[in-house]
């Protein structure tokens, strides 16, 4: 499937989901990926981060996060909780701190997904996105909650993010990608416009 994407498109793609050691990334790369995302896999391995890196570059490695917002307690100091297995499972581990210690393994992107705003199209949860960005010195990517464009420009500006994740809004044919980019675009931030 890797290859048959790679073939079709001439944007760069990342790709997720069962990637669990070094060979299972080379494989994904080699078939035409630009990117790799680990999420279970490296709150399981945290050394697959730093393994991945130095293979192929922190570049190439993306940290998914999936979390959760719950009570501050000890060892959750900021609240929010990574949770894995599409948020079944918590792993009382704090977001914030699973940040940094990404970063320092050698992750070249976080994606930070927000269990509890996925699917709703009420918005990004801003608050964890900007505490995520203020944490690290590497991109941050925006997931979970997009409804609209001006919830996209809230996630590049309030939220602090470098890019913001978008789904069901264009899948399901509610905004084009160009009216998006042309939005953004108007509203003072730097994008990449779609050609003709």
């Amino acid at each position: 499937m890797v290859e048959r994407v790679a073939k079709s498109i001439a944007i760069p793609f990342s790709v997720g989901g069962g990637i669990a050691s070094v060979p299972d990334m080379r494989a994904v790369l080699l078939a035409g990926a630009e990117k790799i995302s680990i999420n279970s896999a490296a709150v399981k391995n945290p050394s697959l981060i730093s393994a991945g890196a130095e293979a192929f570059g922190s570049q190439a490695i993306v940290v998914g996060m999936d979390v959760k917002q719950v009570p501050v307690r000890e060892g959750l100091p900021s609240g929010y909780e990574v949770v894995i297995h599409g948020g079944r499972t918590f792993m009382n581990m704090d977001a914030i701190e699973w940040a940094v210690r990404c970063e320092a393994l050698g992750a070249g992107e976080l994606c930070v997904n927000s269990i509890d705003a996925d699917g709703t199209k009420e918005g990004y949860e801003l608050t964890l996105t900007r505490a995520i960005a203020d944490a690290v010195r590497i991109p941050v990517i925006a997931s979970g909650g997009a409804g609209s464009p001006a919830h996209m420009l809230d996630a590049l500006t309030k939220g602090r993010a470098s890019a913001a994740l978008i789904a069901s809004i264009v899948h399901y044919g509610e905004y084009s990608i160009a009216d998006i980019k042309r939005y953004l675009a108007e509203q003072g931030c730097k994008v990449r416009p779609v050609e003709a």
